[in-house]
């Protein structure tokens, strides 16, 4: 009995990719380098957001998808941050909103009704729903599944829970450890 690798084969071996043509690209956004390990852009059915390289804060710009070729040098950005946006989330509900974070701790909309810190909010009103406050330390990553009933966190204590985001009861406890 000879020894042969067993390699699956790829139905898409015979697919080539095909470049866009330039009128259906958005060219001339200053991309910033700031974002570390989160993405720096967003995109809904109607709008592509990127947070851009800018002095004395962070800031980011919204372009309409209909709106490709070259971005004037002047195009307007949205600014509201003292740090740097490390972080840009469209609306999954309503697609003309987005909020940012930024390194001044703060997450914001353009236009800024309330500042959000690590607490649960009540988005229609403003208003703080639940103090999340089982961690130790400094909170690094939380995601919302899909329907909003379960937060899940990394916290900087190498945890990560999941949490029930309007009782703030923990569910799971899981200890993270380093891939080796």
């Amino acid at each position: 009995m000879s020894w042969r690798p067993t390699y699956r084969s790829s139905k898409f071996r015979n697919v080539y990719g095909k470049v866009a043509n330039r009128e259906h690209c958005f060219d001339g956004i200053p991309i910033t380098k700031n974002v570390h390990d989160n993405h720096f852009c967003a995109v809904n059915s109607k709008f592509l957001g990127v947070v851009t390289e800018s002095a004395g804060g962070g800031s980011f710009i919204v372009i309409p998808l209909s709106q490709a070729g070259r971005l004037d040098s002047h195009y307007p950005k949205v600014c509201g941050h003292q740090g740097n946006v490390l972080d840009i989330k469209w609306n999954p509900f309503f697609e003309n909103i987005i909020a940012s974070c930024s390194e001044d701790t703060s997450v914001s909309d353009p236009q800024p009704l309330f500042y959000i810190n690590i607490l649960i909010w009540n988005l229609e009103t403003g208003e703080p729903v639940k103090m999340i406050d089982c961690h130790t330390d400094v909170i690094l990553s939380m995601s919302f599944n899909t329907d909003g009933s379960l937060l899940a966190t990394s916290c900087k204590d190498k945890k990560l829970r999941v949490l029930e985001p309007r009782s703030g009861r923990v569910l799971q406890v899981t200890f993270l450890s380093p891939s080796n």
